[in-house]
């Protein structure tokens, strides 16, 4: 009886840290798609190079798979489905934001980076699930 009290802490410890995090990543997808609805205007308030975006995509891509795999240790096998949707999905709102405070002449110039700096991030989200296994 005392182990499954302690899976549930443990359970109830690891979304205290994620509820936080998920809302700020919530907040930068929205802010990403309501800039790109034309309802918001962020553009020409960051100028950040595409070396930089693709970089801070793919820092976040492999920070977000490692802490996947040292969550998922965790969880239940009907959370862990979730989890990955959400942690392979959820930081990469963060590149998409940076992309939209770009200015507009460079966004119009390559409107495919968002969905490339989601790629490079999908694929270094997934170097710690290839190699992390035992």
């Amino acid at each position: 009886m005392r182990a499954e009290g302690r899976g549930d802490e443990v359970v109830a410890r690891s979304t205290r840290i994620e509820v936080p995090l998920f809302g700020l990543f919530l907040a930068c997808w929205v802010l990403a798609v309501v800039h790109n609805l034309g309802l918001l205007t962020l553009s020409a308030n960051l100028d950040l190079t595409l070396y930089q975006l693709y970089g801070g995509a793919a820092a976040i891509g492999w920070v977000a798979g490692n802490v996947y795999v040292h969550r998922r240790r965790r969880l239940p096998q009907v959370q862990k489905r979730r989890a990955l949707a959400l942690w392979l999905v959820g930081p990469q709102g963060i590149p998409a934001l940076l992309r939209a405070m770009a200015p507009l002449e460079s966004q119009a110039a390559a409107p495919a980076v968002p969905l490339y700096a989601f790629g490079v991030g999908a694929i270094f989200f997934c170097v710690p699930l290839v190699f992390g296994r035992p």
